[in-house]
């Protein structure tokens, strides 16, 4: 079973890494890194790089893709090559999937039209305007498409895989290896409970860093 990781230029380290390390524990299946090209690609940080192994073109039919969210996504969001290489790879797949604004990548290449999914909470608006039935959930199962909210999320999603793939007794142990657990010492990862000056706070963010994107393209 071949699991394609997408990696593009100013991706979240944590929307790979994290779903990497639960589907690399599922038995048979191989994940590989692929990009544009070959090679180190920079996260979103730009203090850190991830090496992939192949190009897309060396893998255009995976069993499973994996698209990582990021900053580097707003530049991708007319980008024939990705989008083109991403229709032709889940004409084939079995499991779509995608963490944080990868789902918006996959709405750009036409894969989420009239299926319910979800984002990262400041940019649901947006995968609404894309096409999809955006929903506010933590992981959401809509036919062979598993797309999952912001960051942290791509774990809880790629545990959801692993049953699928492999059993609930697979998705548990990789779970209890990883010890994920988590306990977190604010209650401040929603929108819901967090404080009202930093939601209002990052929703301004978001909207100078999409306007700014907007300035861009055009």
């Amino acid at each position: 079973m071949r699991v394609a990781v997408v990696l593009y230029d100013q991706f979240t380290a944590l929307d790979a890494v994290g779903p990497y390390e639960v589907l690399s524990r599922v038995p048979g299946a191989e994940v590989t890194f692929v990009a544009a090209q070959a090679g180190p690609v920079r996260t979103d940080t730009d203090r850190l790089a991830l090496v992939a192994d192949a190009a897309l073109d060396e893998l255009p039919d995976p069993d499973v893709i994996l698209i990582p969210g990021g900053p580097g996504q707003l530049a991708l969001m007319e980008d024939e090559p990705l989008l083109s290489w991403l229709r032709r790879a889940d004409a084939s797949s079995t499991w779509t999937t995608s963490v944080c604004t990868g789902s918006l990548l996959l709405a750009a290449a036409g894969l989420l039209d009239g299926r319910r999914a979800t984002t990262h909470w400041l940019l649901l608006d947006d995968l609404e305007r894309h096409g999809a039935t955006a929903v506010r959930e933590r992981v959401v199962v809509d036919g062979k498409v598993v797309t999952a909210a912001g960051v942290s999320a791509g774990i809880d999603m790629a545990l959801t895989l692993a049953a699928e793939l492999a059993g609930a007794d697979v998705a548990q142990t990789a779970q209890l290896l990883l010890e994920y657990d988590p306990k977190p010492p604010f209650d401040a990862g929603s929108p819901a409970t967090a404080p009202d000056a930093l939601v209002a706070a990052l929703r301004e963010a978001s909207r100078q860093l999409l306007a700014a994107s907007d300035v861009q393209r055009a």
